[in-house]
């Protein structure tokens, strides 16, 4: 099991899919949950200040994992849709996700997803989720770095990083931007997708193999 923590924009997605398909299994972004979340609370009219009812939704959903390479989630049986990055989605989601319910519902749906072994990639991974797992990365990058990568993944919307600032104050809220206890911190200000996925390979292979020593030490 691998956990990956980190702020938005700093890269933990495309680090946490490349990591995946190294070491053959599979691949869960958790914040794409919270976002099927919200996107199926605005469809039905759910406000997104009521707790009980978000996690109603919650467990409305079918999260599962799909066929490719890396096996991916999937949201009632597709692969996730361009809508779950929509303004929309994107104005509630944070103030969605900060419901205790909502987070009790999905923690369950992760730790099920990663029982047989994933990389899973979001805000409270090594900390709550799976804080035993075998390694745990915290993915960061500097605050103007994180909002250009914002800006390209959504086709050169300057606001969209912009918005990264407001955003990491409204999650911060919910769960603290702070490496799990053991984590190892990657900065990827400076590196770029295959450097970051060299490095954080390297990282990996090294606790697995670290534990696998310790083990046979016994």
């Amino acid at each position: 099991m691998v956990a990956i923590d980190g702020p938005a924009g700093a890269g933990k997605s495309t680090l946490a899919r490349g990591l995946a398909r190294a070491l053959g299994v599979p691949y869960v972004n958790t914040g794409v949950m919270y976002r099927a979340v919200a996107a199926a609370a605005l469809e039905h009219g759910v406000r997104p200040d009521d707790g009980p009812a978000l996690a109603a939704v919650a467990k409305g959903i079918r999260f599962e994992l799909g066929t490719g390479d890396p096996p991916e989630l999937t949201v009632d049986g597709a692969p996730p849709t361009v809508a779950l990055v929509g303004a929309g989605v994107e104005a509630v989601v944070s103030q969605v996700s900060a419901h205790a319910e909502v987070r009790a519902v999905l923690r369950a749906a992760q730790r099920a997803l990663g029982a047989g072994g994933a990389v899973l990639e979001g805000r409270d991974i090594a900390t709550v989720v799976f804080p035993d797992a075998d390694a745990a990365l915290f993915v960061t990058a500097a605050a103007e770095v994180r909002a250009l990568r914002r800006a390209r993944e959504r086709g050169g919307d300057v606001a969209a990083g912009a918005d990264l600032a407001r955003r990491d104050g409204r999650d911060a809220r919910t769960s603290p931007l702070e490496p799990a206890p053991g984590a190892v911190v990657l900065d990827t200000s400076n590196l770029g997708i295959e450097g970051a996925l060299e490095r954080g390979l390297a990282i990996v292979r090294g606790r697995l193999a670290a534990d696998e020593a310790t083990g046979s030490a016994r």
